[in-house]
């Protein structure tokens, strides 16, 4: 009977047979390819997160390949055979390529260090595809299939700890997070993407050293919280980053939610409050990821640490929280350049968030729906998920009162969307008309009755064209006067 070893080196071979099998899908691609490199005189094999993906049986149309060759080398070989070629990673050792439907990149033998101050990785080319791996972040990405041959190259036990559910570093955490600090983001990324555990010397690298991340561009860093926030499990990236102290250096505002709070002055854990928003929010998602809708359910109470106040009866206040939190929110976004267009739709979101609580206090007037909805503007969809996932509350009889007063809400707006054609509203006369009525020509009045007009029609809803002038008319004697 096989000893346990032996039946643990009998399941590897079968997890590597599999692997070899999913890759076989795109074997057409990269046989063909590899084929070229050798016939060339060099070397090529699929590596990193394709040979992970493909273990998890997920393996896309984005395949990374890495070689002996030099980039010059590559640009000759995949020119002839590639449906489009780019050169944008060149400067780093990487060639892009299309062909038959797959995006992929070629990558010469690397090892990337950063020095003390620099912002950008020195590139240094290897000559072993070990060489290459050990290089690699974490071990679940130094595994290899050389092509054609199907060779499986595993010199760092990723197979293992891909098994396992961990992520360990091929070398020792410090020599890697020293060569890129980018890879301390990576490892609470990989957390949040594949649902995997941090080895304990990891963290505590990630802790001694967080403050290294501050070498790393915006853009970097960015881009890796994109991914994070993007991914099935999000909060268990952002716990790790908030843990290890890394968030205070690139998203200070998420650790800072973390108030104090004492006997006298209670209330909810802001902190974790807004974890649980980011799920419900992403609960409510529709058609896939949206990024805006996760940045603001994260960031919609990160004004709440600048304005709280303890009041005399006990209670604990954060007025306005929503207008500074959106100017935080903007700020922060700002630094990490985020788009124009993602951060004013983030940092909208969050100004209005708290809009829909007066709601319930009392019967919104139809004046009060249309602002509502004009406030909102694209974003009403978003704005409804980011209400609905603000309800956070144990108490089952409170949550679906709010959710039974929000449905009110929905319905209203629906119904006078069927009426007013609410989603462009505009006032009943056009700039035209206006001058027409008012006998005057192009000027800042015109953009002032205009003004006028919108509020007239978002108190009162629609007008007749003779009812509009009328009351433009009285509004213009009264200017003059």
């Amino acid at each position: 009977m096989p000893n346990a070893n032996e039946q643990n080196a009998s399941a590897l071979n079968q997890v590597q047979h599999r692997a070899v099998n999913e890759l076989l899908r795109v074997s057409p691609v990269a046989d063909d390819l590899a084929r070229r490199f050798q016939q060339a005189g060099f070397t090529l094999a699929l590596v990193g997160g394709s040979v992970r993906d493909a273990l998890l049986d997920r393996l896309g149309n984005d395949l990374d390949f890495t070689t002996d060759a030099r980039p010059e080398d590559v640009l000759s070989i995949v020119r002839p055979w590639a449906d489009a070629v780019w050169e944008v990673g060149i400067a780093f050792g990487t060639v892009g390529v299309q062909k038959d439907g797959y995006q992929i990149e070629v990558t010469t033998y690397r090892s990337e260090a950063y020095d003390r101050t620099s912002r950008k990785p020195e590139v240094s080319y290897g000559d072993s595809i070990e060489q290459d791996l050990v290089r690699r972040d974490f071990t679940v990405n130094a595994m290899a299939v050389a092509l054609p041959q199907n060779e499986f190259i595993d010199p760092h036990d990723g197979l293992k700890d891909l098994a396992e559910g961990v992520l360990r570093t091929p070398g020792t955490p410090e020599e890697s997070f020293s060569d890129d600090p980018l890879r301390m983001l990576r490892a609470a990324r990989f957390a949040a993407q594949l649902d995997f555990e941090v080895a304990p010397e990891v963290v505590t690298a990630m802790r001694e050293m967080a403050g290294r991340i501050e070498i790393v561009s915006a853009e970097r860093v960015r881009e890796e919280l994109n991914k994070l926030l993007l991914s099935r499990h999000p909060r268990k990236g952002l716990g790790l980053l908030v843990d290890t102290g890394l968030a205070g250096h690139v998203l200070p505002e998420l650790p800072a939610l973390r108030l104090e709070s004492d006997e006298h002055h209670r209330h909810k854990d802001v902190y974790e409050h807004s974890l649980t928003v980011l799920e419900q929010a992403i609960d409510l998602e529709e058609d896939g990821p949206d990024l805006v809708l996760r940045l603001a359910a994260l960031l919609h109470d990160i004004g709440k640490p600048r304005t709280r106040r303890f009041e005399k009866d006990g209670r604990v206040s954060f007025h306005h929280h929503e207008v500074v939190g959106a100017k935080m929110t903007k700020k922060r976004l700002t630094e990490l350049k985020y788009s124009n267009d993602v951060v004013k739709d983030v940092s909208k979101l969050v100004e209005l968030h708290l809009r829909f609580h007066g709601y319930g206090d009392g019967e919104w007037t139809d004046s009060a729906v249309r602002r509502y909805v004009r406030d909102a503007g694209p974003l009403l969809d978003r704005l409804h998920k980011l209400t609905r996932s603000d309800c956070t509350t144990r108490n089952k009889r409170k949550a679906n009162a709010l959710s039974r007063t929000y449905d009110g809400l929905e319905e209203r707006i629906a119904l006078l969307k069927e009426q007013e054609e609410l989603d462009s509203i505009r006032p009943d006369l056009d700039g035209n008309e206006i001058m027409r009525i008012l006998e005057v020509g192009p000027g800042p009045v015109i953009g002032k009755a205009y003004g006028f007009l919108l509020e007239l029609r978002l108190e009162n809803g629609p007008m007749a064209k003779d009812a509009a002038a009328k009351a433009l008319k009285e509004w213009w004697a009264e200017q003059q006067s």
